[in-house]
């Protein structure tokens, strides 16, 4: 593999990383406090679709689009219709008690649906497909941290050659871990997810937690959809369900970090690597690949490499069943209603 080819797998799989490590981020945050949130893809598509809208009027509305106001616009459309994706998951599985698999699956097809509408639609208004001007935006978060950006030579291209999110999602996930281990709030939403009777007993209030961690964590994962649209495919809107896979491969991060935020800073990148591998995977290592598994079409291998993400996954899963050591286990009462009239 020349030089070249592997300087452009790393920077798709750091790309990709990124958009999965706010997805599992925004997740693992809901899930410690015991909501299993499966509508982490359609809540990443919702926050993609209104951070394009909201770019997409604004620089439509003035001559001289504003890089600081097209960011802050953005932002606050993502964050905005995210945690309200988050809110009604919450209300339907806290306050009505709703199966919280079902609710989760049924806002993943509601999330895709509503943001490939909407992109299509922003798509008939802008003239056709790629015809979306948000370039101002796009630019915007595209932007590199102004560091050794040129002095450095491959180094800058492997470190420094990406927007700015990816910067910040690094120092989310690690601010996340110290929140979940060293401060009272995060111990506390910690006991929710563990015992949320024991919890209410002690006088911290189960629901303000649930409701709380279900949005924050949305509004999170949110931004990884921001950033794919902004960034991957430059401010434009690409109805290949690009996100919705993305986002289940966030799903599918949570359990292979064990619940710890700090390693998806690593998993997330391993994981982009494997996403991309059909691409960039020598020619003789697949042929030798079709032979032995008696595959006459390259697509086919393709489909065999695009699994690698989810079979690591469950190896994973499977050798930290086995240890059984608790602090790799998922929370107590994941994905199980809180009655209080039980406790």
């Amino acid at each position: 593999m020349t030089s070249e080819l592997l300087l452009a797998w790393i920077s798709a799989a750091i790309t990709f990383g990124t958009v999965i490590m706010f997805g599992s981020i925004g997740e693992t945050l809901n899930e410690k406090c015991g909501g299993l949130n499966l509508g982490t893809p359609g809540v990443m598509m919702l926050g993609g679709i209104a951070s394009l809208a909201g770019a997409f009027f604004y620089e439509n509305s003035v001559s001289n689009p504003n890089p600081v106001l097209c960011v802050i616009i953005s932002l606050l459309c993502c964050i905005i219709v995210s945690a309200l994706a988050g809110l009604l998951y919450g209300f339907l599985t806290i306050t009505l008690r709703a199966n919280q698999n079902v609710t989760g699956l049924t806002l993943t097809i509601f999330g895709t649906g509503v943001a490939n509408f909407f992109g299509g639609s922003l798509v008939k208004l802008s003239g056709g497909v790629g015809q979306i001007n948000v370039a101002a935006t796009s630019k915007a978060f595209k932007a590199m941290l102004p560091v050794l950006s040129d002095k450095l030579g491959v180094i800058s291209k492997i470190f420094f050659s990406y927007g700015w999110l990816t910067y910040v999602v690094l120092i989310m996930a690690f601010a996340m871990q110290y929140f979940f281990s060293r401060t009272r709030t995060g111990l506390n939403l910690r006991a929710i997810g563990e015992n949320p009777a024991t919890a209410d007993a002690a006088g911290i209030n189960v629901t303000v937690y649930k409701y709380a961690a279900s949005c924050i964590g949305s509004a999170i994962a949110g931004i990884g959809g921001l950033f794919y649209v902004m960034d991957y495919v430059k401010g434009t809107w690409a109805n290949d369900s690009g996100i919705e896979a993305l986002g289940w491969l966030a799903v599918a991060l949570v359990i292979f970090t064990s619940w710890k935020p700090k390693n998806a800073t690593w998993g997330a990148y391993l994981f982009g690597f494997c996403y991309w591998v059909y691409l960039y995977v020598p020619s003789g290592i697949s042929a030798f690949l079709m032979k032995i598994f008696k595959v006459s079409k390259s697509t086919y291998m393709q489909n065999l490499y695009k699994m690698i993400p989810y079979l690591v996954t469950i190896v994973v899963l499977i050798m930290v069943s086995s240890h059984k050591k608790r602090e790799n286990q998922a929370p107590a009462s994941l994905g199980v209603s809180y009655f209080r009239e039980d406790r």
